[in-house]
């Protein structure tokens, strides 16, 4: 066989196989990140605990600080940086990220979760639900390497439907029907955030992450003796093997 050849066969065959029916490129890791971090509830310290934390975590690993958006419930004239987490808001402050070629989004929304319902907003006494989530998502990140974490009981109904994207991750802290654990004046942190917040140094990548903070919730509650509460999670194809990088 001529030496070109074997050459010529492997790129035709590589050719084939990127534009074979169904192929989905990976996507590559984002330079730059914009986040908008979402406590739903002030109820208890629990959420606005868990946003300074991922707040802080980011500035640490590289987002400039112009890049994160803070909502809270709590929201006031004490700290004029974070927003008031209005459903309007929060929607509004996604869907105005606008990714850039290079950029990704990462969201995240901890507060109560409502049965068939979505995450409450108690600002206004609101729910936000996984399909207007989803239609915020497509304007602010559109194509974007874009990783969502909807932490709150029954958040499970953000990791199907219209939530799910090629460019998609998506991870909650409990099954559709089941309950989440830790929204409780005494805790810092609630199980799955802890967990979550724990992971985040070790894990290479969002899967990896998940697995860490699954393994980790299921631990808490067979201590506990709570019900599991079961995180499910949505790679789409295009970032399962995303890194973990910021």
């Amino acid at each position: 066989m001529p030496p070109l050849l074997p050459r010529l066969l492997a790129a035709i065959c590589l050719v084939l196989a990127l534009v074979a029916p169904g192929a989905v490129p990976g996507a590559a890791a984002a330079e730059r990140w914009q986040a908008v971090l979402v406590a739903g509830d002030n109820a208890q310290p629990v959420f606005d605990n868990a946003v300074r934390a991922v707040d802080r975590w980011l500035g640490e690993h590289g987002v400039a600080a112009p890049g994160i958006h803070r909502l809270s419930a709590s929201a006031g004239p004490n700290d004029p940086a974070v927003e008031p987490a209005t459903r309007a808001q929060v929607l509004g402050r996604i869907a105005g990220l606008r990714a850039h070629p290079g950029e990704g989004c990462f969201v995240f929304i901890t507060s109560h979760g409502g049965r068939g319902q979505g995450i409450y907003l108690s600002r206004e006494d609101e729910i936000l639900r996984p399909d207007a989530l989803a239609r915020a998502l497509a304007a602010g990140c559109a194509g974007a390497p874009t990783v969502v974490v909807v932490s709150g009981c029954y958040s499970g109904s953000f990791a199907k439907g219209a939530m799910t994207a090629p460019n998609r991750i998506v991870l909650t802290a409990a099954r559709a029907d089941r309950s989440s654990f830790g929204c409780t004046a005494d805790r810092i942190y609630t199980v799955f955030d802890a967990c979550l917040l724990g992971a985040l140094p070790h894990a290479a990548t969002w899967s990896a992450l998940f697995g860490e903070t699954k393994d980790c919730v299921q631990r808490r509650e067979r201590q506990d003796g709570e019900t599991p509460s079961l995180p499910q999670a949505w790679f789409g194809a295009a970032v399962r093997t995303l890194p973990l990088q910021f």
